[in-house]
């Protein structure tokens, strides 16, 4: 097994590369694992980031790794096959050897189940989308669709409504609205139809308007269709390992993002926490920063052989911060 590592990262999606930075600026030894494609690969261009409007996710990761270049972060292209804890330490599994490591950050994200109609998951991305604050502008005034049902679809719709006044709810043969709810709809001018969606086709995978299919209906013609799709957690690990989770699967964090165990630290979407890259590297520099805090107090306390909570470590603050 190799030397030992300061902290292994599992995920390198905005959250985890944010984190390695902040700790390889603290001169920390760490590995970052990174899986593969960011969730939002897709996608052409990602939007809402200040002074990155526009940059494609690939260019985003891209910059971010050129980042991680000058300190001591080394980056496998490798994801975590089983973790074990192992003292005061944790055994990680990377392809077929062990990683150890003093301290473990979780940064694995969601993954989006999306609804079985078909064409839907190849216009994921290119035509039909999940965040109108995202994707919303390029789509101004125009035709757009919103897919689902219940409470969920109607706030879409709803807020979908804030960038066109041509917007059709696909309820796929479920309205489950409320009367209330229809009326909110009714109200703002957001039609409703109710027949089962046959397909999706179309988009700009085809360069031309997404094309919605019905069972026993005209189809209808938009520029994209948004959805709020299902999720689920995007690794096994940290159940496995023991941390709790809440009622919707999601990893549970204190103030610190460290979860019912101690040095397992989790960031990012997995969390529950709104799913924006400023958000999930915001927990990433804080969990960070807090790590690099405890090892410091166990480095006094402890000679670096123990990795603990201190009292002056509760509620670590940004040091740039003033006190109110």
């Amino acid at each position: 097994m190799p030397g030992l590592w300061d902290v292994l990262i599992v995920g390198a999606g905005p959250a985890g590369l944010s984190a390695a930075l902040t700790l390889g600026r603290s001169r920390r030894r760490v590995l970052l694992l990174d899986g593969g494609p960011p969730r939002n690969a897709s996608v052409s261009a990602g939007h809402g980031l200040l002074t990155r409007d526009g940059i494609s996710p690939q260019e985003l990761k891209a910059a971010a790794l050129a980042d991680l270049e000058p300190y001591d972060v080394t980056v496998r292209a490798d994801s975590a096959r089983e973790v074990r804890r192992v003292g005061e330490c944790f055994d990680v599994r990377v392809g077929d050897a062990w990683q150890r490591t003093r301290v473990l950050v979780f940064a694995t994200g969601v993954r989006d189940i999306l609804p079985p109609v078909p064409g839907l998951r190849e216009r994921w991305g290119q035509g039909v989308f999940h965040c109108p604050y995202c994707d919303g502008w390029e789509h101004e005034g125009r035709a757009l669709a919103v897919y689902g049902s219940g409470r969920s679809a109607h706030h879409l719709a709803l807020t979908v409504r804030a960038w066109s006044p041509r917007v059709t709810l696909l309820c796929d043969g479920d309205p489950c609205l409320t009367p209330e709810q229809a009326l909110d709809l009714e109200r703002v001018g957001v039609a409703v139809r109710t027949q089962p969606v046959r397909r999706v086709s179309g988009g700009p995978l085809e360069d031309t308007p997404v094309c919605v299919a019905f069972v026993g209906a005209p189809p209808l013609s938009v520029d994209a269709v948004f959805i709020a799709p299902e999720q689920q957690g995007g690794s096994h690990l940290p159940a496995a390992l023991g941390c709790a989770l809440d009622g919707k699967g999601r990893v549970t964090v204190d103030g610190n993002q460290e979860t019912s165990l101690p040095s397992v630290f989790a960031i990012g979407d997995m969390t529950g926490a709104p799913q924006y890259v400023v958000q999930a590297a915001a927990a990433g520099m804080h969990a960070a920063q807090v790590i690099n805090t405890r090892l410091i107090h166990a480095a006094v306390h402890s000679m670096g052989a123990a990795f603990h909570k201190s009292p002056e470590d509760e509620g670590v603050r940004d040091p740039a911060s003033r006190d109110e």
